[in-house]
């Protein structure tokens, strides 16, 4: 079978059931993955996701839902993994199925909690997968405008063009486009380091700090972001790219990003606990600060955004001296 083949969707929040919806309309059907039979057949009655994108309606007998990940794993030759990263290595536990000789394709914009490492390393290190069969999907695109049928943008990251392309073209639709390069690493990273800026943008929104000092944070952040893959990954990329800047733009402004606000929960007062309490999805920044943290601690890159951030949700700085530090660093 020529590549994608059959391909499972590993997850039920948001960003899967905007993914399901996309490469429906390429695919005859998909094999989807979800933890919790009763929303499966909650999905089934009512045609949509119960829980997440309400409004997108669903041809439930084109996809072939289980809560077994072997089983649809072993039905599928291409597999999409579009869950929070906190959670990633929990669902793989239960996984029993050989991968070797299946594509993987990452949506998931986090590092591999206590292993510190992303998914696309992950999967080739320790399931090994080819690694030109390890495929990314980043932005700029939030799963609601997806739902809204809005122009859209993706971009689909593979060491091997080709194998990427390939992928992509079950993405492109009339709203939906998509961009292919080889950058798997800085794509990874630029994933994760974009939901931490996102949490530093929502907390000065939630301070009040004005717009003025928010287009010197999101500046300030996108050099950053360039250091840090220049020192980890370094070769020759256009930060200004839509992958890079195009995706921290978004997830820092937007009404729909959920880092964003969970940062402006923490601008306006809450505690990091009683924030997290409030969000009904997971803040993949908040996860991912600490595993950025953590990996800087070799190659010591000045990041003073993202070790403002951390201080504030992991050593309890108040938000105003750490913003305060922050800002003293931009140029």
């Amino acid at each position: 079978m020529e590549f994608p083949g059959n391909i499972a969707v590993m997850g039920g929040g948001s960003w899967a059931t905007a993914l399901a919806s996309v490469l429906l309309k390429n695919c005859d059907n998909i094999n989807w993955y979800m933890r919790r039979d009763d929303r499966i057949e909650e999905f089934k009655r009512i045609h949509h996701n119960p829980a997440y994108l309400t409004d997108v309606r669903f041809d439930t007998d084109r996809i072939n839902f289980s809560s077994d990940i072997n089983k649809v794993v072993e039905m599928s030759d291409t597999i999409l993994f579009a869950m929070p990263s906190p959670y990633f290595k929990d669902h793989l536990s239960k996984l029993t199925i050989d991968l070797s000789d299946r594509a993987i394709v990452t949506a998931i914009k986090g590092i591999v909690p206590d292993d510190n490492m992303l998914i696309t390393d992950y999967m080739v290190e320790r399931y090994n997968v080819t690694p030109s069969k390890a495929l990314i999907i980043s932005g700029p695109c939030h799963a609601e405008e997806v739902a809204l049928d809005r122009p859209s943008y993706l971009t689909v990251g593979g060491l091997d063009t080709s194998v990427a392309s390939q992928f992509a073209a079950v993405l492109e639709s009339n709203n939906v486009h998509a961009i292919v390069s080889n950058d798997v690493t800085g794509i990874g990273y630029a994933g994760v380091l974009k939901n931490v800026y996102a949490i530093a943008a929502g907390i000065v929104h939630g301070m009040k700090k004005g717009d003025n000092f928010l287009a010197m944070l999101v500046s300030n952040a996108i050099r950053e972001m360039a250091r840090f893959l220049d020192g980890v990954a370094p070769r020759q990329r256009q930060i200004c790219d839509s992958v890079y800047l195009g995706d921290l733009l978004v997830t820092s402004y937007s009404r729909f990003s959920r880092n964003h606000n969970f940062g402006a929960l923490i601008g306006r007062g809450y505690s990091v606990k009683a924030a997290k309490m409030e969000m009904e999805q997971v803040a993949e920044g908040y996860f991912g600060v600490k595993c950025i943290h953590e990996i800087n601690e070799e190659y010591r890159i000045q990041l003073p955004i993202l070790d403002g951030v951390y201080d504030i949700l992991y050593r309890r700085v108040s938000p105003e001296y750490a913003i305060t530090t922050m800002a003293k660093s931009f140029i």
